[in-house]
C-alpha cells in the first residue's frame, strides 16, 4: 500500500498528474466517479485530480469493498475506474459482478498489465487505459463517457 508523499508526487509527475490542463468548458454536470484500486496513493491522486475538476469521487480498496459500497449507493456513480490486481476479487471479476448489478454504469479499466485488455473489455469495460497515462486525459475521457451515457 502506498502513502501520500514521494510516491504520490512521483506518480503525479510520471502520469501528467497535477500539471493537467484547464477543466473543459461546457462539460455539463459534475460526474460521480467511483475509483476501485488497492493502492492508496492512486486513489488519492484520482480523488485530488477529479475533485479539482469539479467531480465527486468515491473509492474502494478492492473488489469486495466496491461491490458492498455500490449495492448501498442510492445514487449510482456515473463511471467506475477499475484496477486489475487487487486482493480478493480482481478487477475482471468485479467488473463482471458490477455489470450484473447495473449494466448501465460504464467501467473504465486502468491497469499496468496490458495482457488483460481483451479480457477486461469482454468482462464489460467500456475502455482500457494502460498505466501510466496522463491523468487529465483520463478525466476528459471519463467526462466524455458520462456525457455520451446521458444522451
Amino acid at each position: 500500500m502506498g502513502t501520500r508523499g514521494p510516491g504520490l508526487r512521483a506518480l503525479a509527475n510520471m502520469s501528467g498528474g497535477f500539471a493537467t490542463s484547464e477543466p473543459r468548458r461546457g462539460v455539463g454536470r459534475a460526474a460521480r466517479v467511483f475509483v476501485v484500486d488497492d493502492e492508496e496513493f492512486i486513489r488519492d491522486l484520482y480523488k485530488d485530480m477529479f475533485e479539482s475538476n469539479g467531480h465527486t469521487v468515491f473509492s474502494a480498496r478492492d473488489g469486495d469493498e466496491a461491490l458492498k459500497i455500490l449495492k448501498t449507493m442510492q445514487c449510482k456513480p456515473d463511471a467506475i475506474i477499475m484496477d486489475h490486481r487487487m486482493p480478493g476479487k480482481d478487477g475482471i471479476e468485479t467488473t463482471r459482478e458490477i455489470r450484473k448489478i447495473d449494466p448501465t454504469i460504464p467501467v473504465i479499466f486502468s491497469s499496468a498489465d496490458e495482457s488483460i485488455r481483451q479480457e477486461a473489455l469482454e468482462a464489460g469495460a467500456v475502455s482500457f487505459w494502460a498505466k501510466p497515462f496522463p491523468i487529465h486525459l483520463l478525466i476528459n475521457a471519463t467526462v466524455d463517457i458520462v456525457k455520451a451515457r446521458d444522451k
